[in-house]
């Protein structure tokens, strides 16, 4: 599920859902959500959190946390070049933005992916952030909830990458023990490794209409087996319908749903003074 495409000389997108074409603006202020077709365009970390956390109750955790570079990996250009062109692009230090912050007047752990940065691939400072995180969750006794969005692991940090998916799963496993909720909110997209470890193992499950979901991409399950996918098998509606995904929530809901829940999760007390929105 791609973003929009830019008209720049005119301040219009092009909805790759419905080809309809918006005004820029306009489009923003819906937190990229086409009005014709519903599609969702994928957000920047500012914009997911104005959209979901209480106003100015975010403070960032962990910030110091950078990737090294333990392979001196150079593919067509040094590893340590990507990361300073990412983070000049982006303006963030990593792949993800950890903090504590408020949704609906519920103090949370929150963690947001940042797909523009390297894909939102999940390295040592990624799984190092998350873990933190984690444990600090564990510690004040705040549910976590986790917005992903990654291609996966970096495969320019190689096995080093690959050993935070058993870290984060771990963390999450000792988080579970102590009986903290996770609220995971899958979006477009959560594949790889960050899929295959900590996305699916939310208390609860949430997505995005229309994200791509799954461990590797169409396009490369297609070139393996040499078939075509049936159209749409790796979207959040056919996860939802599998059991995998527990809830299916539009963008203009997800506040309100998140609040909901942890309101509930929070127990009978808060949910008898609590007014669930309608839908959630």
């Amino acid at each position: 599920m791609a973003s929009a495409s830019s008209d720049a000389g005119r301040g219009e997108e092009r909805c790759p859902g419905c080809r309809e074409r918006m005004d820029s603006r306009r489009l923003a202020r819906r937190f990229h959500v086409c009005p014709h077709c519903g599609h969702h365009g994928r957000l920047a970390v500012d914009e997911r959190l104005r959209l979901v956390v209480d106003r100015g109750s975010f403070r960032e955790r962990d910030a110091e946390v950078r990737s090294a570079d333990p392979l001196c990996f150079v593919d067509r250009r040094p590893y340590v070049e990507r990361l300073a062109v990412a983070r000049r692009a982006t303006g963030r230090r990593e792949a993800i933005l950890t903090g504590t912050a408020r949704i609906g007047r519920h103090p949370v752990a929150i963690g947001v992916f940042d797909f523009s940065f390297l894909g939102g691939s999940m390295g040592t400072a990624v799984g190092e952030r998350l873990a933190r995180l984690i444990e600090h969750a564990g510690r004040q006794r705040l549910p976590l909830v986790v917005f992903a969005a990654s291609g996966g692991a970096r495969m320019q940090e190689g096995i080093f990458s690959l050993l935070q998916m058993a870290k984060v799963t771990a963390a999450l496993a000792r988080l579970q023990a102590q009986r903290v909720p996770f609220l995971s909110v899958l979006t477009d997209p959560t594949t790889g490794g960050v899929a295959a470890s900590l996305a699916l193992l939310g208390d609860v499950n949430l997505a995005e209409p229309g994200a791509l979901i799954g461990f590797a991409g169409p396009r490369v399950v297609e070139q393996t087996i040499q078939q075509r996918l049936p159209a749409g098998l790796q979207r959040a509606e056919s996860l939802r319908e599998r059991g995998m995904v527990d809830l299916l929530v539009p963008r203009p809901a997800l506040r309100a749903t998140l609040a909901g829940l942890l309101a509930l999760l929070a127990g009978p007390a808060v949910v008898r003074r609590r007014r669930f929105p309608r839908g959630s």
